[in-house]
């Protein structure tokens, strides 16, 4: 007889992912301020961590930097923007649309050992990077310890 753990929130993962599976990657977006409204699309995200860091890396394809809103309070980091869609000529067809338009917003919960004033935030070939560094006393340091 095999004995597992119980996992008291399985289940209701399992209905998260499988209502993802009809409806399409994170219907609701979770960064939306109450949790229910749909953001028009998500933007691609990369976080790092390096022992001065934590560094993200968005993509944005096509925005400028004064089309990117990027607020930090409290322990949130927030990314807001809008990619507005193309006016249609008349003498094109169009075959398919698969880039995403709309209104996005991310939002993400930082770590309280960063240094929020000195936040770095660059956008270059389509590629925003954020690097949020930590304080110094946040920094892990080996300490040795003498044992008796």
């Amino acid at each position: 007889m095999r004995i597992t753990k119980w996992q008291p929130y399985a289940d209701l993962a399992n209905m998260y992912d499988r209502w993802n599976g009809i409806f399409g990657e994170d219907f609701f977006d979770e960064s939306s301020k109450n949790g229910l409204t749909p953001s028009a699309w998500r933007p691609m995200t990369d976080i790092f961590e390096s022992r001065e860091a934590y560094i993200f890396k968005i993509e944005l394809a096509g925005f400028k930097k004064e089309d990117v809103k990027v607020e930090f309070s409290g322990d949130t980091l927030t990314l807001r923007g809008e990619r507005k869609q193309e006016e249609e000529t008349k003498n094109e067809s169009c075959h398919r649309l698969e880039r995403s338009y709309g209104i996005f917003e991310r939002s993400f919960t930082i770590p309280k050992n960063v240094d929020s004033k000195k936040i770095d935030a660059s956008l270059q070939d389509g590629i925003l990077i954020l690097t949020i560094p930590k304080i110094e006393e946040a920094r892990t340091k080996a300490i040795p310890i003498t044992v008796k």
